[in-house]
């Protein structure tokens, strides 16, 4: 399978690559396996992302479609253009059963003139936390980030999700409370767009 990674090069230079890197899966709590999403896993990152909207209180917000998320973590053989292998998906899985997951994608700071990495979705299944599983798959990102020369590893959380919070505080994590996060969508993206 082939997906786009960044492989350090000379000094600080990145190059990019086809080839998955491997993941690191040293000391993982028990029961607990980490590895890279297969096209196999598009329904289990679907039923996900639906259980996160659920837990986030948006259920109707998740629309997304198995073709829509084949093409962003896989890209589409009969284009090679925009769209195509965005993101990325590591699975999490307990006892050999998916239970959850991080999905994420590249992005640049203009600032340190690095690359860092958006974390879009992190969800474990409510029955399974506290067995190592969010922590594991965070551990990963934050080893692939260190691997690609990333200055960062970022991503948001609902005011209201006291226990995410706590949990990203007890691994380091920083609030960025001096930010403010803004969206277009809808008729406003299609107003400014047109």
């Amino acid at each position: 399978m082939a997906r786009r990674t960044f492989a350090a090069g000379a000094g600080t230079n990145l190059a990019m690559t086809t080839a998955p890197e491997p993941l690191n899966t040293a000391a993982m709590p028990a029961g607990v396996t980490l590895r890279w999403a297969t096209e196999g896993d598009i329904p289990h990152i679907l039923a996900l992302v639906r259980e996160l909207a659920d837990y986030e209180k948006a259920p109707q917000e998740a629309k997304a479609t198995p073709e829509q998320v084949r093409r962003a973590l896989f890209g589409d053989p009969k284009t090679q253009g925009r769209g195509a292998g965005v993101a990325e998906c590591i699975m999490g899985e307990i006892d050999g059963k998916v239970e959850g997951m991080a999905l994420f994608f590249m992005n640049y700071s203009t600032w340190t003139g690095q690359p860092g990495i958006y974390l879009e979705d992190l969800f474990v299944r409510p029955a399974f936390r506290g067995r190592g599983l969010g922590g594991a798959l965070l551990r990963q990102l934050a080893r692939i980030a260190v691997k690609r020369e990333c200055t960062r590893l970022e991503w948001s959380v609902l005011d209201w999700n006291t226990p995410a919070i706590e949990f990203y505080k007890h691994l380091g994590a920083i609030p960025m409370d001096e930010w403010t996060v803004y969206r277009l969508k809808g008729d406003a993206l299609a107003k400014l767009g047109g």
